[in-house]
């Protein structure tokens, strides 16, 4: 069978990509299972850990391996051949350290401290934003969550942020919280050990599983005055390259979906048939339209990266490009594996078969930044922009 061929591109990258391909095998042993059991991948976790690559993202001056986005993409989306919902997990602690380490918009000892805790003590950190009646931060809701300042000089919380991918496992909550008297909204890092952080097992989802995004709540939490990291300024969107790592993660298990049609294709012999339904006219024209689809959806997110890591100056230039990648490769990767579910037939429904949960898991991309109308209204905005 032939396999769709990595991106790699230099001898660190092809590191990158041996390393995630070993990490996918493994993964990918156990996928169906925390699947059916919507329990949290802690094996495929320490397995990360004890690989390294939790300090991926991290410059090298500070102690990390200084990837770019292009490295990034590249190891999600091999990851997510063998598992979606370890790969997108992962990709929001790397993302962070990426995005932090580009902007630089935490304090510099506070930033030089998780740094030195994710080098060293492989702690894993990801944001909680999203709460029930506000929706996706992206769409502009006041967090009900309200930081209250103490006479100690530190931080009242109370509140509930849902979609805490990593729950499980997160030594560090980055939360957004209205202060209490303004109209300012704060961001503030929470070590997990702080009295009143709890979790509650609410996430019961079709998609996604293992991520297991519980609530996060937050009761009498008393942090330090050094938990805010800054107040939130209303200001134009920056470009956010690193959540590329979103749509890697799902061309990854439409990969993983793509290479188990054909697969099936080039093997199976039916008894109706004098050969193996490789042969099938549609058959042949379900798999050439999964890698037309698969093909330009990752030429165009891989573009992007790399234009991203080659001309720095110039990232303000791709806030369209950026979104443009996500929808393209969301959208193909639910029209990929639906592809491949009709070569294999009514079996592809089956619990244990992979392609219905691939099926579930693409679902998913449709939910996570940006959505598909804001990416449109954003398109809209910047063809009908006037010069000034």
């Amino acid at each position: 069978m032939n396999e769709i061929r990595s991106f790699a591109r230099t001898e660190e990258q092809e590191h990158i990509y041996s390393l995630a391909s070993s990490l996918a095998s493994d993964f990918s042993t156990r996928a169906g299972h925390y699947d059916q059991n919507a329990v949290f991948p802690f094996e495929n976790f320490q397995a990360l850990k004890d690989a390294g690559v939790l300090d991926l993202t991290i410059p090298k001056k500070y102690g990390g391996k200084g990837a770019g986005l292009y490295d990034f993409v590249l190891l999600q989306e091999t990851i997510a051949q063998g598992d979606g919902p370890t790969a997108l997990s992962l990709g929001w602690h790397l993302g962070i350290m990426m995005n932090e380490g580009i902007n630089r918009s935490w304090p510099q000892n506070i930033y030089e401290m998780v740094c030195q805790d994710i080098v060293q003590h492989k702690k894993l950190i990801n944001s909680a934003h999203s709460e029930r009646k506000t929706g996706s931060p992206a769409r502009g809701g006041k967090p009900e969550t309200v930081a209250k300042k103490h006479s100690n000089g530190g931080w009242v919380i109370n509140g509930r942020k849902n979609f805490t991918s990593l729950a499980p496992v997160l030594d560090y909550f980055i939360i957004s919280a209205s202060v209490e008297g303004t109209e300012d909204v704060g961001e503030f890092l929470l070590p997990r050990e702080l009295k009143g952080i709890s979790i509650e097992e609410t996430w019961n989802s079709m998609s996604m599983r293992a991520t297991r995004s519980d609530d996060l709540v937050l009761s009498e939490v008393m942090a330090s005055k050094e938990a805010l990291l800054y107040i939130k300024k209303k200001k134009s969107p920056k470009p956010q390259g690193w959540l590329l790592h979103i749509p890697a993660c799902y061309l990854g298990i439409a990969i993983a979906a793509r290479n188990e049609a054909v697969s099936f294709a080039d093997s199976y012999h039916p008894n109706s048939l004098p050969h193996p339904i490789r042969e099938v006219p549609k058959v042949r024209e379900r798999v050439a339209k999964m890698d037309v689809e698969l093909t330009a959806a990752r030429h165009l997110l891989y573009s992007v990266a790399r234009l991203w890591d080659e001309e720095p100056d110039k990232r303000e230039e791709l806030i369209g490009e950026l979104a443009i990648a996500k929808l393209v490769a969301t959208n193909s990767a639910i029209s990929i594996v639906d592809e491949a579910m009709r070569i294999l037939g009514a079996q592809s429904l089956h619990a244990k078969h992979p392609l219905q949960r691939h099926y579930r898991d693409v679902r998913a991309g449709l939910h996570n930044p940006p959505a598909d109308e804001i990416t449109m209204e954003l398109l809209a905005k910047q063809a009908f922009l006037k010069e000034s």
